[in-house]
């Protein structure tokens, strides 16, 4: 079969595979939402104000997107730990409003923990993703002192409304498995603890490095925010958090930077033509935020601007009920989301970088050794999905990689982007080929052991790809006579 011939087939594998990642955002958004009104109403009855209301909307969404509620186990430690860790994160809340400075610093090293604990495995991983959540919090809810509670209970609202959020978000999660609306929760990676032996003072290992890259571009957005915009510096903050958050090397920073100014752009303008059409009715303004987180869960599949879009929507539509005049800042919130940008990328690529290439090939080695694992007589046998997840890991990096190619216009003779497009044309033959069940020929294992020997020498890693590309082509199209029958 010719390569001609394969591409319908691939296209449309690949379009099922849109359609269908489409589908299941759509369905996550929908049982999303359904915990967020569950919330919504929970919190009101308790104290009919919009500080409340807005937290409950943030958290949810939050506690969506983290998955703390994966399992029992993780339900009952968020459970414990959060209203601890949420009583601390008021406190570092109070203390940026009346201490800026202190306050800064504590947020800065409250994140640079949250992030360098996931070096010693899937528990103190998911500790820090419980630190990380409070903190994020007080940067995407604006401060809407209570009218209506005294001290105590305005500050024990917060916490009420997060365990509701938690218990809503899990309670509809579970409930969307059962009924098969999402697909079984997966395990959380157990196993992967990656202890500090190998670290040295001149190169830490990638979990430290992310850390003291993120400390550096938070450090740095307080000063600029404090300095240069006194009233509006979280937004500065949050670009470069976002920015940085979920590093997975330089170019994808910049990458994301990109998406997220352009996004978040577009989203600035939408919000304050709403606020300006809307003026103070909260109840639309509300049902705008909500509309707009949804539609981001729903349209994040299509690409990261569509989800900075709208997050950035919803978070201007938050910010607005802190009554300020939204005529006078698209100017200066457009500033300060590039500034927080340009902040997170110099972080990644001048603290301690991570090199994007270096990324990729450990994510195409991994790819070729499930490969080399399903075609291994003597290895237990692997199952499509295995492939796919490990293809996924790549397609992960992918948007960044194509990007950059499209930006060179092909200027080099072969880029990391046409690795990945080569492995792509791998992945349909050799799910072709496993669910064959037969014997995989001599000619499969060593091309795949080629390409794996290849990594060491990218400048022979795209033509080893095509090579097993072709080679599993012609296994999977009728030559039985090589097959291996050790």
């Amino acid at each position: 079969m010719t390569p001609a011939d394969q591409t319908p087939t691939t296209a449309r594998i690949a379009f099922d595979a849109a359609i269908s990642a489409f589908g299941r955002a759509g369905r996550e958004a929908v049982v999303t939402m359904l915990a967020m009104l569950a919330t919504l109403g929970c919190a009101m009855a308790i104290d009919a104000e919009p500080g409340p209301a807005v937290l409950a909307v943030v958290l949810c969404l939050s506690f969506a997107r983290s998955h703390l509620d994966r399992d029992l186990r993780g339900r009952l430690e968020a459970a414990v730990a959060l209203p601890i860790v949420g009583l601390l994160a008021t406190a570092v809340g109070m203390l940026l409003l009346h201490a800026p400075w202190l306050g800064a610093l504590v947020f800065v090293a409250g994140m640079f923990a949250s992030i360098w604990l996931r070096r010693f495995g899937p528990m103190t991983r998911r500790a820090g993703s419980l630190i990380a959540l409070p903190f994020v919090v007080i940067l995407t809810t604006p401060h809407v002192p209570s009218q209506r509670l005294g001290p105590l209970m305005a500050a024990l609202v917060p916490i009420v409304v997060a365990l509701l959020a938690l218990g809503w978000v899990a309670a509809f999660h579970a409930l969307a498995r059962r009924l098969r609306v999402l697909p079984p929760a997966q395990a959380a990676t157990t196993g992967i603890a990656v202890a500090p032996t190998h670290e040295s003072s001149l190169r830490p290992i990638a979990s430290t490095r992310m850390a003291i890259q993120t400390a550096v571009a938070l450090a740095l957005s307080f000063v600029v925010g404090y300095t240069f915009f006194a009233q509006r510096w979280a937004w500065i903050v949050l670009t470069a958090f976002i920015v940085n958050s979920g590093n997975r090397g330089r170019l994808d920073v910049a990458y994301k930077s990109v998406l997220r100014v352009l996004g978040a752009a577009f989203g600035t303008v939408l919000a304050l033509g709403f606020s300006v059409h809307l003026g103070s009715h909260d109840g639309a303004t509300v049902a705008l935020i909500l509309a707009a987180v949804f539609f981001g869960i729903w349209l994040r599949p299509l690409g990261y601007a569509w989800w900075a879009l709208f997050v950035t929507l919803a978070l201007a539509l938050l910010q607005g009920f802190e009554g300020r005049s939204a005529t006078h800042d698209l100017g200066l919130r457009l500033q300060e989301i590039v500034i927080g940008a340009v902040i997170g990328v110099a972080a990644a690529w001048l603290v301690y970088p991570v090199r994007s290439r270096n990324v990729l090939r450990r994510r195409i080695a991994d790819a070729l050794a499930v490969l080399g694992d399903a075609f291994d007589p003597a290895t237990p046998p692997r199952t499509r999905d295995e492939v796919l997840a490990a293809w996924a890991q790549v397609a992960q990096i992918a948007p960044a990689f194509r990007a950059s190619r499209w930006a060179a216009r092909r200027g080099e003779a072969a880029q990391p982007a046409d690795w990945i497009d080569a492995l792509h044309a791998c992945i349909d033959p050799a799910i072709a080929l496993l669910e064959q069940g037969t014997a995989p020929p001599v000619e499969v294992r060593r091309s795949i052991g080629a390409a794996r020997k290849a990594l060491r020498e990218p400048d022979q890693l795209l033509p080893s790809l095509r090579q097993l590309r072709d080679c599993l082509d012609q296994a999977g199209h009728g030559r039985p006579e090589h097959a291996d029958t050790a």
